[in-house]
């Protein structure tokens, strides 16, 4: 085991961003990512689970949900894999944080606080990926915004390769601890930002308790053990010929694999994450079944 904890995992993920104790360190990171255009003084967490509006409706799961100072909600999510229709689904949460925002009644004339929907991604969109990609409401022809309230940024962590010395921006500096950190003997610049400091307190692997060390564990063997799942089930796409164009890699196999196997294969590899004792959470996010869909599977 590392000197510092996994950032990929989910008990990782949240333990570095989603906990009060740690509340600073989303702030900065935030503040890193939006430099110059606002400063965030504080936020609020909120419950990552949201509950469907009408019946039939999915649940809204975020791995953190959180609102500023000023009122604006931001979704953080941390993504592994590709997955059909990841680009919709991230649409789908940041809409769905914007019709939550309704008041009931006339007085109530739609002022509605912006949504942002920051994305770390393990895997690229599309073959023209850019590290970081800002999705905004503009006017097609001049390019002028057209609305401030809706927000995306997608960070691909795999298109990121400078070293330590490389790194110029904190938002840089950010990026290589996150691509780095389990790999690491030290927490690198801490002389230029004091959050660092606080960075290397909570991800230190000898400061957790016993209990949160048997969490963190049981999150890497889940983490490492889905991405074995993921794996198995783009070579067998490949094995069983959905398209010449599987040959192209593991990660497009996993896309076209699902797409050509349609529900069944999606089906196929729920039932092997759950017999592996994933939860109903982490295995909408791989396969995007519904929740019902993966608790009817025997």
């Amino acid at each position: 085991m590392g000197k510092f904890i996994n950032p990929f995992t989910d008990y990782g993920f949240k333990k570095i961003f989603g906990q009060e104790v740690s509340k600073e360190l989303l702030i900065e990171f935030l503040n890193d990512l939006l430099e110059g255009e606002r400063v965030i003084t504080d936020l609020t967490f909120l419950n990552n689970e949201q509950l469907p509006e009408y019946p039939g409706d999915r649940i809204a799961i975020y791995d953190i949900y959180c609102t500023t100072d000023t009122g604006e909600k931001i979704i953080v999510e941390m993504q592994n894999r590709s997955q059909v229709y990841f680009k919709e689904r991230a649409l789908y949460y940041l809409s769905h944080a914007i019709v939550r925002q309704g008041v009931k009644g006339e007085s109530w004339k739609f002022d509605i606080k912006a949504v942002y929907g920051v994305f770390f991604i393990n895997f690229l969109l599309d073959e023209n990926q850019k590290l970081r990609t800002d999705v905004i409401l503009t006017d097609r022809d001049t390019g002028k915004l057209f609305s401030d309230k809706l927000r995306q940024i997608f960070i691909a962590l795999p298109l990121f390769n400078k070293t330590e010395a490389e790194c110029e921006t904190d938002f840089e500096r950010w990026i290589f601890v996150l691509n780095n950190m389990e790999t690491l003997n030290r927490m690198p610049f801490k002389a230029q930002k004091a959050v660092f400091e606080k960075l290397e307190e909570i991800v230190d692997v000898h400061s957790l308790s016993e209990e949160d060390r048997v969490r963190y564990e049981n999150s890497v063997n889940a983490y490492r053990d889905y991405l074995a799942t993921i794996d198995y089930a783009a070579k067998k796409g490949v094995e069983e010929g959905f398209e010449d164009g599987l040959q192209k890699g593991i990660q497009e196999g996993i896309q076209e694999g699902i797409r050509k196997g349609q529900q069944e294969k999606a089906l196929e590899i729920a039932r092997s994450m759950k017999a592996m004792g994933m939860t109903s959470e982490q295995i909408m996010k791989v396969t995007g079944l519904s929740l019902a869909e993966i608790e009817s599977l025997l």
